[in-house]
C-alpha cells in the first residue's frame, strides 16, 4: 500500500508501507583546489539518464551523458558519499567498514572497470580534523565500533585533551572498561579523470555496499522528541506507524535503519536529468519503509519504482526502514 502525503517543499510524498533498502550519491563535475575536491556545475555535459537501484545490501547505478559542445571536455567526475554523522551505534549491516580499504565501490565506464581515487575529510564545526586524528592513529569514522580499539591505546591526557575540545565523548563504565565515539563528520568521494568526447555518450556505472545506520529499537510506534524530524525527513504518516503496530502485535521486534543518497549534486550538469528512475528494493515483508518522493509504484513484492523526465532533483534521498525480526 502507498499512502501520498505533502512535503514541505509542498510536492507529493511518498510513504511505502514496505521494505528494506540503502543508499548513497549522485555524480558531479568538481574541480581539486587546495582544500580537496570542490564540487562544480558544468554548462557542456547533458545527464541524459539515472537508473538507481537501492537494497539493503547493495547500490547500483548507472548514468548515460552527453557532451552536446564541440570539444571534448576533460574534468574530473566526483560521487560523493552521504556523510557518516556521529553516532554511538554502528552499520546496522554490520561491523563498519573503512571506505578507504573494504568498502566495495566499482566504477565502469562503457562496461570497462576504472580505478577512482578517494578523499576523505573528518570535519568539527566547518574545521577539518582529518590530520589530528590520523597523527593519534584514530580512524576516521566516528563509530564506537571503529574506535574501541584504538582509544584504548591513548593515554588518558589524550583522551581528556579530545573530550575537552569536542572532538569526542568518552565514558568510563563501573567495570573499568571505556565506550567511546567521535563527534565529527566523515565526508567521502570517490573521483576520477574523465573525457567526454563531443556528441558521443558515455555510460558510467556504479556498485558498492552501503553504510546503513540504525536504532536497535523502533521509534516511530512510540512518541518522542525526534519523530518531527522523522516526520519530515521520511514523510511518516499515520498509516506507517500503523503498519509499524501491527506487526510489533504479530510479536516482531523493530528496529530502524537509516539509508541516504546524495541526489542534489544530479543538478549540477547541464539541464534537467533526461530520464530518472529509482526502484528501492524492499526485502523482507516484514519491514517497513518510509521516504518522500513522487509518482511511486509497486512493480514487483519485493520493488517500488519512481520515473520521472526532465527531472531536476531538490532534495537528497532519505529512506527510514523499520526492520522486522522475528525470534522464536
Amino acid at each position: 500500500m502507498i499512502r501520498l502525503t505533502s512535503t514541505l517543499a509542498t510536492a507529493l510524498a511518498v510513504a511505502a508501507l514496505l521494505a528494506a533498502a540503502p543508499a548513497p550519491a549522485n555524480d558531479t563535475v568538481a574541480s581539486m583546489g587546495a582544500g580537496g575536491l570542490v564540487l562544480e556545475k558544468t554548462d557542456g555535459i547533458t545527464m541524459l539518464s539515472e537508473d538507481l537501484y537501492l537494497s539493503r545490501d547493495e547500490v547500483r547505478v548507472t548514468y548515460r551523458f552527453l557532451n552536446h559542445t564541440d570539444e571534448a571536455i576533460e574534468t574530473i567526475v566526483a560521487f560523493p558519499m552521504p556523510d557518516i554523522e556521529p553516532d554511538w551505534m554502528g552499520s546496522v549491516n554490520g561491523p563498519t567498514p573503512d571506505p578507504m580499504r573494504t568498502l566495495p565501490f566499482i566504477t565502469r565506464i562503457d562496461g570497462y572497470s576504472v580505478p577512482t581515487q578517494v578523499e576523505q575529510k573528518a570535519m568539527l564545526d566547518g574545521v577539518d580534523v582529518t590530520r589530528r586524528l590520523q597523527r593519534l592513529g584514530l580512524p576516521l569514522i566516528p563509530y564506537f565500533d571503529s574506535l574501541e580499539g584504538p582509544v584504548s591505546e591513548l593515554s588518558e591526557a589524550q583522551i581528556a585533551k579530545l573530550v575537552a575540545d569536542g572532538l569526542m565523548e568518552s565514558n568510563v563504565h563501573d567495570d573499568g572498561s571505556r565506550s567511546s565515539f567521535g563527534l565529527w563528520t566523515l565526508k567521502t568521494t570517490h573521483y576520477w579523470t574523465q573525457t567526454f568526447y563531443p556528441g558521443e555518450e558515455v555510460r558510467i556505472e556504479h556498485l558498492y555496499v552501503p553504510v546503513v545506520g540504525g536504532t536497535t529499537a523502533t521509534g516511530v510506534s512510540r512518541p518522542g522528541d525526534h519523530w518531527p524530524e522523522y516526520d519530515s525527513k521520511y514523510c511518516i504518516d499515520e498509516p506507517v506507524r500503523a503498519a509499524v503496530a501491527r506487526r510489533q502485535a504479530d510479536g516482531l521486534q523493530m528496529r530502524d535503519s537509516w539509508l541516504d543518497y546524495t541526489l542534489v549534486t544530479g543538478a549540477n550538469w547541464s539541464g534537467p536529468i533526461g530520464d530518472f528512475r529509482l526502484v528501492v528494493d524492499k526485502g523482507s515483508e516484514d519491514n517497513v519503509v518510509s521516504f518522500c518522493a513522487e509518482g511511486v509504484r509497486r512493480i514487483s513484492p519485493t520493488q517500488f519504482e519512481v520515473r520521472h523526465a526532465n527531472f531536476t532533483p531538490t532534495r537528497d534521498l532519505n529512506v527510514l526502514i523499520v526492520q522486522g525480526d522475528r525470534y522464536e
